[in-house]
């Protein structure tokens, strides 16, 4: 079979398909009731907001590489050493400063 021959026929089939679906009577709506709309508002909002967090970056925690949830050590640098001020203490005999 050509391609187009089988083109043609979907179609021709989409056509009366969509003939019958005209075609046919139509039946009025039928209204939820208060808990199944509040039902889907709350899940439809849990969806969204769960979406949302996934997509923005800054929520999803950063797993590094030894399987913790801390970054990796080579982003931080090591804290600098404490290194106190030198002491100087007073001397009356000798009226000068000595390090002590």
């Amino acid at each position: 079979m050509k391609t187009s021959t089988v083109i043609g026929r979907l179609a021709a089939v989409a056509a009366v398909a969509a003939t019958v679906a005209v075609s046919l009577p139509t039946r009025p709506a039928h209204a939820l009731g208060t808990g199944a709309a509040v039902g889907i508002g709350v899940g439809a909002f849990a969806l969204g907001s769960a979406l949302g967090a996934a997509a923005n970056p800054y929520y999803r925690p950063y797993y590094a590489p030894y399987g913790y949830g801390y970054p990796a050590p080579a982003y931080y640098p090591p804290p600098a050493p404490y290194y106190p001020p030198a002491r100087s203490c007073w001397n009356p005999y000798t009226a000068s400063y000595y390090a002590c």
